[in-house]
């Protein structure tokens, strides 16, 4: 996942040595492309966000499920960033359902169908929902 997420680079994952493994520290190192290896807190936001991202999708990729809820994994992403996920996630997507929580237009625009809740009286939340698919063939129309 990090040489699609980072366009090249690599990632290692160690556990403490000679630690009971349940209490082991993790110790995560990161190479984007272009830059050299170094620890996970050393990396900025977008790219610590990129790493967590790349686990979670490696981790799927060994347990896969029919459905996985993202709560804003995307908000520290910029725009390019945010390209690389949702590509990821589309590939993703072929074999599991995915709800995205986001204010990201990026992510948005990438839904098959979208979620949205308005107050347009004040204590009076409002659900809409739109599907994409519907919306092309209106716009078409």
């Amino acid at each position: 996942m990090p040489t699609t997420l980072f366009e090249g680079g690599e990632a290692s994952i160690t556990l403490q040595e000679d630690v009971d493994p349940l209490e082991a520290e993790i110790h995560i190192n990161v190479r984007p492309a272009g830059k050299k290896m170094r620890g996970v807190q050393l990396l900025s936001g977008g790219e610590r966000a990129l790493t967590a991202i790349s686990l979670l999708f490696a981790l799927y990729l060994v347990k896969p499920s029919a459905y996985c809820i993202l709560d804003e994994l995307d908000a520290p992403l910029d725009d390019a960033n945010i390209s690389r996920f949702v590509k990821v996630l589309r590939k993703f997507a072929e074999k599991t359902q995915f709800i995205v929580i986001t204010h990201n237009k990026g992510t948005m625009e990438a839904a098959d169908l979208l979620y949205g809740v308005t107050q347009q009286e004040s204590g009076v939340s409002t659900i809409v929902s739109v599907k994409f698919e519907d919306a092309e063939e209106l716009r078409a129309a």
